[in-house]
């Protein structure tokens, strides 16, 4: 991959869409955990990649380009949310495989409304996109020992709405 960032930053285009690609679920992914829609979704992520894409010489660390490309997202997200003025996360993810069959049962969902936002955000990058907490601690511009905190009392809290089904 850092190939293709390479390339990407002496502006060749394929290696750029090559990049968008790879990323593409979890920028959606991510994205969904903040817009309550698809369409407010796809819009964040075009606005990402045209952003990313006039910006991708600034990138300063190669090895940093999907933090660096989902801080953009996460900022993207975060102006649709203003002009919406809402601010629903994690609406309908189901994760797929045995927790999706565990969890049938019960509405992720509802498990989920119990967390506060910036929780539910944590959870979803932490999760869903994979990123640790220093990244995630950069991305949201939040001291890393905040991240763990957040994390730590969404897993708690997830665990006594789990108990209580």
């Amino acid at each position: 991959m850092e190939n293709l960032i390479k390339k990407a930053k002496k502006g060749d285009e394929e290696a750029f869409f090559n990049l968008i690609e790879i990323n593409k679920i979890s920028l959606y992914k991510a994205g969904r955990a903040i817009l309550n829609n698809d369409e407010d979704v796809a819009d964040a992520i075009q606005e990402t990649v045209i952003s990313a894409y006039r910006n991708i010489k600034s990138l300063k660390n190669d090895s940093y380009f999907k933090t660096w490309l989902t801080k953009i997202l996460i900022n993207k997200c975060k102006d649709i949310m203003s002009k919406n003025k809402e601010t629903v996360i994690l609406d309908d993810y189901v994760e797929e495989g045995y927790i999706q069959e565990f969890l049938s049962e019960f509405e992720i969902e509802d498990l989920l409304n119990d967390l506060s936002k910036e929780q539910k955000l944590v959870v979803s990058l932490y999760y869903i996109s994979q990123f640790n907490t220093r990244e995630i601690s950069e991305i949201l511009k939040e001291p890393e020992g905040t991240i763990k905190s957040r994390i730590s009392r969404a897993k708690t809290k997830l665990r006594e709405s789990f108990a209580m089904r």
